[in-house]
């Protein structure tokens, strides 16, 4: 009896080692899983579900495979993937949740988010992400041609590597008082979120009783699961090759 969590993926094509890493994870690791839970950027971007790209129809399969076998799969989007569609969803057996979004977990309220809402001193990032929450906004993108939503997509992906090599990583990571406050407004005590990159699981005192956050890892170097059961949390890794 387990519950998987898995996020920042940053599928491309330039990197069939992950998707290899992923297909295998899904069809031989996550079997028999209370549920999987993707907690955002499965891709590297996302211009669209009508994008025909076939890594996409890859990951699709391998999702839909699993869900077949009777594992409940959810996916809460990322700030690279946030585009990700319905259709998409239906396609690879997913259910789209909110962010953040509280689910209980063995008998305990957990909340879960992408996590880039808790980087709050990132003031120039939460501002780019206000923008592209706005339903016009996107409506506006998804009817412009695919190519040349492709081509946005690769100047804002170059535009945010070279802002991102200037930012201090105290600003990258999560705002612990944001933190707090999320967990406040939403009565948990656990919270499990991706984005930053930093897998690790924080102990702390909220309010005077224990509280504990569980950081997802990327999957650049190694694939990264958080294996949750009745009895306890725990950080995997998984061999890429």
């Amino acid at each position: 009896m387990s519950t998987l969590f898995i996020s920042d993926i940053h599928l491309s094509q330039g990197r069939p080692d992950m998707t290899a890493a992923l297909v295998r994870f899904l069809a031989e690791d996550a079997p028999g899983a209370d549920a999987l839970y993707v907690l955002g950027d499965l891709f590297e971007f996302w211009v669209g579900d009508d994008d025909p790209n076939p890594l996409h129809r890859e990951v699709a399969d391998a999702f839909l495979a699993l869900s077949q076998q009777g594992v409940p799969l959810y996916f809460i989007h990322g700030n690279r993937d946030f585009l990700l569609g319905h259709q998409f969803a239906k396609r690879a057996g997913m259910t789209l949740l909110g962010d953040p979004c509280v689910i209980e977990l063995y008998g305990e309220r957990v909340l879960l988010s992408h996590g880039d809402l808790l980087c709050t001193r990132d003031e120039g990032y939460q501002k780019f992400r206000r923008i592209t929450q706005q339903k016009w906004l996107r409506w506006l993108f998804l009817r412009l041609p695919l190519s040349r939503r492709q081509a946005i997509a690769h100047k804002m992906r170059g535009q945010s590597q070279m802002e991102n090599a200037h930012k201090s990583q105290i600003i990258m990571d999560v705002t612990p008082e944001a933190v707090d406050e999320m967990l406040r407004q939403h009565g948990c005590r656990l919270m499990i979120h991706g984005h930053t990159h930093r897998p690790a699981i924080h102990d702390f005192t909220l309010d005077g009783r224990a509280a504990r956050r569980i950081v997802l890892g990327d999957w650049f170097e190694q694939g990264s699961v958080l294996v949750c059961s009745p009895a306890g949390q725990r950080l995997d890794t998984r061999a890429l090759g």
